[in-house]
This record gives C-alpha cells, structure tokens and sequence, in this order.
C-alpha cells in the first residue's frame, strides 16, 4: 500500500479494475442463464381452452454478476471509498470531512481499487475450470483477503491505531449494504451516470473539480520524490528526517527507523531524530533504546518540542516502574505545561506508583477536565488520554 501510495497512478488503478472487471464478466459469462426462452408448437388446437392465454414461464432472473463491467468502478468510488473516509472519520476524528476527502480520497480510491483488482483475478481463473460451488468458496476467501487488504490501506492512508482501522472497514460494509437495499433505483442511476453523453458534460463543466480530487495523491508524490531526491545528497540529514516522518505516519517503523538512523548519523545534533527514535522505541517496549535517545536529546535540548521530552521521558521511567525519576520528570512538566491531559495522565500515574492515591486521583481528574476543555482541533489526541484517565479515577473512588 506503500508503494501505491508512492508510485501509483488513480488512472492505472482505474483502468486496472475496468479490465478486471470485464475479464470477470467473459469467464462467468457461461454461468448466466439464458433469457429467452422458445417455443415450439407441435398442433394447434381450435378448442376454446386451447385458445386461453398459455402460462408463459417467466425469463431467469439475471444474477449479481451479470452487472455492467463498470459498475464496480461507480461503486468504489461513489459509495465504498467515500463511505469509507466518512467511517473513519467519525471513528478516528481526523478533522473536518471536506478537507479529509479533499486530501485522502484519492489515495485510498486508488489503494482500494488496487486492491480490488488483486482480489478478483484469481476468481477469473476459477471460473474457468471449477463448479460454482468451488467458485463461491473461492469468493468468500477472496472478499475476506480484501478485508484484510483495505484494512492496510486505511492503516497506510490515514496512519491510524489498528483497532481504528479495523472498526473502520467493519463498519464501511454498513454503505455497501444501503446499497444493495436501494439496488434498483441506484443500478439506474450508475447506468445514467455511466451514459458518454453525461460524461461528456460533466467533464466539461466539472473537470477542474474532478482533477482536483486527485491532487491530493499527486502531492504526496511529488513531495516523497523531491525528498528522495535530496536524500540522494549525504549531508542532508533533514530529507532523511522528512522521509522518516512519512513512514512513521504510516507506520512503517522499519523505515522510519532507518530514515532517522541515518539522519542522526548525517549529523549526531539532528534532535528531532533523536525524538522520533525514542518515541518508537518506547512503543516498542525497547526502554532502553528509548532511554538513550531521550537523554540525548535532553542533553542538547531540555525544552525540545515545547518540552515534551521530560513527558516521554517520565513515561520511559514510569513504564520502567522506576516511579521517583518519573515524578521528578513529570512534575517539571506539568508545571511548565500544566493543561496537557497525557502529561497529567503520566503524573497520575507515578504518584500511584509511589502510594500517594489522593495526588493520582488529583491528577486523574485534572487530565479529564484538560481534554474536556481542549480546542475542538486537538481533541482527537486528547480522547484517549481523557478515557484512561477516567477509567483510572472510577478505579480509585
């Protein structure tokens, strides 16, 4: 999803679900029932109940995969995609949706189209050679592999924790299913909108607008280039610093470790590497790895990023159980920065740590009242701190 998101194309995945999608259609084609149905008649009888209307059978039904082979692009990109940034939207709160879909649909269109793609070209080989019975089961493996894929690609795009993500495409087969509730008056609307008429116009009055939607995908790529391309230079220790918030953004930490290793090794005084290394290697549970980088930084820059270090600093210890030096960190922190709830959250429990339940409790109650009263625009990164916070103060009444 990665390299997708680097080299891919929106019209190379389009174009690679509408052969896909047609290839589907020829090799299942056999499987469809005729329509019309003949008949022959041996003799004809003059008897007036023979001249009664006969019961004409009624002509199959035609099955789900008998649609239009541009049909699954339509519904990618006008219901599942578009239900899926609204999804993680509501679940991951990442700001306002217009300026969401502005900057990610694009990319996850084109990562979910891929994606689409991959899963279905098996399916055309197995129609061709198995039952439908084996056909089906083969199909079922193949939507749950698509499962698994989105779940990447919303992981990749949106660089969210993996419960987010996984609620996420859970949830985003609720447009799937309005779908197939309201499937006639919608197969009628995807025919009109389908129409090279239609088309024709509204890429004419609204390509400026449809050329935009894509921008977002061409920005990151550009961007990513014009950052390679200066890495390529080894005395840039910022490019590989850049290249690493990227990948730690899509938590690639891999990369993104290697990116900042090589940005410290540029230059030992690249502090914000040091930062981000510690700050991986503590969610890794490396303590002591983070515990170095973390004193490197304090030693070059006690107040680095508006003094968080002393906060990263006393979640190393606190995580540690070494309760006295995260107090010591910690108290200084929240005395210069005294509305942070995670910083709260951390005092509170290095006091608990050391016995002192009254002080936690203090601390518990003024980390939720912190992110209760925080900007609307933080308060995405301040939930999650608010709701432990909560849930260890309810521990301690």
């Amino acid at each position: 999803m990665s390299q997708i998101l680097d080299q891919g194309t929106l019209l190379f995945a389009s174009v690679a679900v509408l052969v896909v999608s047609l290839l589907l259609q020829f090799s299942l084609r056999p499987l469809v029932p005729q329509s019309r149905v003949v008949f022959q008649l041996e003799q004809v009888d003059r008897t007036p109940a023979a001249q009664e209307v006969p019961n004409v059978p009624e002509p199959p039904a035609r099955p789900w995969w008998s649609i239009s082979f541009y049909t699954p692009l339509l519904i990618l990109s006008g219901i599942y995609v578009p239900g899926t940034l609204l999804v993680t939207n509501l679940i991951a709160r990442l700001g306002a949706f217009g300026a969401v879909f502005q900057r990610d649909y694009s990319p996850l269109l084109a990562c979910a189209s891929m994606a689409w793609a991959a899963v279905h070209m098996p399916l055309i080989v197995v129609a061709w050679f198995a039952p439908i019975q084996v056909l089906a089961a083969v199909a079922a493996i193949a939507y749950l592999y698509f499962a698994v894929l989105m779940f990447f690609a919303v992981r990749t795009v949106f660089g969210i924790e993996n419960r987010v993500a996984m609620g996420a495409v859970c949830l985003s087969i609720v447009p799937l299913a309005a779908a197939v509730v309201f499937w006639g008056p919608l197969q009628f609307i995807l025919g009109w909108v389908a129409s090279p008429f239609f088309l024709f116009y509204v890429f004419y009055y609204l390509g400026g607008e449809f050329r935009s939607l894509g921008s977002g995908l061409r920005r990151s790529q550009n961007f990513h280039r014009m950052l390679e391309s200066a890495a390529i230079n080894p005395h840039d220790a910022e490019a590989q610093y850049q290249l690493g918030l990227i990948y730690q953004h899509r938590r690639q930490y891999t990369a993104a470790i290697q990116r900042f290793t090589n940005a410290v090794t540029i230059d030992s005084r690249e502090t914000d590497a040091h930062f981000q290394l510690g700050r991986i290697a503590r969610q890794q549970g490396r303590l002591k790895d983070a515990l170095s980088h973390f004193q490197t930084v304090v030693d070059q820059d006690e107040k680095h990023h508006q003094s968080e270090i002393l906060r990263e600093l006393g979640a190393v210890y606190i995580a540690a159980r070494q309760y006295q030096d995260a107090r010591n960190e910690l108290s200084e922190y929240v005395g210069r920065r005294p509305y942070d709830s995670e910083g709260l959250l951390y005092y509170g429990q290095a006091l608990e740590g050391l016995g002192d339940a009254a002080g936690a409790r203090e601390m518990y109650a003024r980390a939720i009242e912190a992110a209760r009263t925080a900007p609307r625009y933080l308060r995405r990164s301040t939930a999650q701190w608010s709701r432990m916070a909560q849930k260890l103060y309810n521990a301690k009444k």
